[in-house]
């Protein structure tokens, strides 16, 4: 699931989220393509597989562009043949209310796709072609839907009430890592694991541990549970020495987890003595403390759920 960028193809990916998302929907997309977007819709020469985003619906790699759809129609008539069976998605954006809505996208669905050469299937095609309309742009291209991985991912053994949920977790770790190509992570205040499977469903390289041993034993079936595996350990994060690209840190706030702000204070220190980057999930106002262990924020956004909320903070 690591991003390629090739700056010959495009892609377009659209995504859905709630309102209380916005924000963190917005860091992702400037972690992943170094850009965001308010329309749903966002265009970049970056490659990713769509199910690794939480709030990515399909992704679209373009192949043609027209201005109408009969100039598309006809660059799609002068496509090479195709060797796989094939249908054409219409990719729609909300609803226009009309009542010949569906009736319309099918139209066009057949209208394309009967200008194609090959052999249509629109049962159990090989190859789906997404069309989709940007403002009085025609786009046509290879389409892929996301899986919602994460959803999968709450069917755990065991949960922890303060737990991140596992959509909020899934897009923590692109924020963190979204190239995780050459990077060693580390969850050292891991609990339950919620982001530890969701890094290792996307490939990535990070180990976790806690101080608590009354959870550790939960944490590694959830990750068998869903036929991953890691190290875990029991370790305070005072007593981490490896050296890590990468720290994601949910620090802990309920009522059996006080800290103090010292007690903060030393947790961020420490993990800048062992990693580069951390990406931090607070309930609390910490930028003082991060700015007395000597990191700078990068980026950040805010989750709520509810009257309830959560920072996200990039520190480098």
């Amino acid at each position: 699931m690591d991003i390629i960028n090739n700056q010959n193809v495009n892609y377009l990916y659209t995504y859905a989220s709630y309102e209380d998302e916005r924000d963190l929907v917005s860091l992702e997309m400037r972690s992943l393509f170094g850009k965001d977007s308010q329309t749903g819709v966002i265009e970049s020469a970056v490659k990713i597989n769509p199910s690794r985003s939480p709030f990515i619906k399909e992704r679209l790699e373009i192949i043609l562009e027209a201005l109408s759809l009969e100039e598309l129609v006809s660059k799609v008539q002068e496509l090479t043949p195709i060797t796989e069976t094939y249908k054409v998605k219409y990719i729609k954006r909300g609803s226009t209310g009309k009542a010949d809505e569906a009736a319309r996208r099918r139209r066009i669905e057949k209208e394309i796709g009967l200008k194609l050469k090959g052999v249509a299937d629109i049962h159990n095609p090989k190859q789906v072609y997404g069309v989709i309309t940007i403002g009085d742009r025609w786009l046509f291209g290879k389409y892929e839907k996301s899986e919602s991985v994460w959803f999968r991912h709450q069917q755990k053994p065991h949960s922890y009430s303060t737990a991140l949920n596992t959509r909020v977790a899934r897009a923590v770790v692109n924020i963190a890592i979204p190239n995780s190509k050459g990077i060693k992570a580390i969850d050292p205040c891991c609990g339950i694991g919620t982001v530890l499977v969701e890094a290792l469903s996307m490939g990535i390289d990070i180990v976790g541990s806690d101080r608590n041993p009354l959870i550790l034993k939960g944490t590694r079936e959830n990750i068998a549970h869903f036929g991953y595996s890691c190290e875990v350990k029991k370790m305070d994060i005072r007593d981490i020495d490896e050296q890590y690209d990468v720290a994601i840190i949910d620090l802990p706030y309920n009522l059996c987890s006080v800290i103090t702000e010292e007690e903060q204070l030393e947790m961020i220190q420490c993990a800048r003595s062992f990693a580069t980057k951390v990406v931090v999930v607070t309930v609390e106002p910490i930028d003082k403390i991060l700015a007395e262990a000597g990191f700078s924020v990068v980026d950040r956004a805010v989750v709520k759920k509810g009257t309830f909320s959560r920072e996200v903070i990039v520190c480098q």
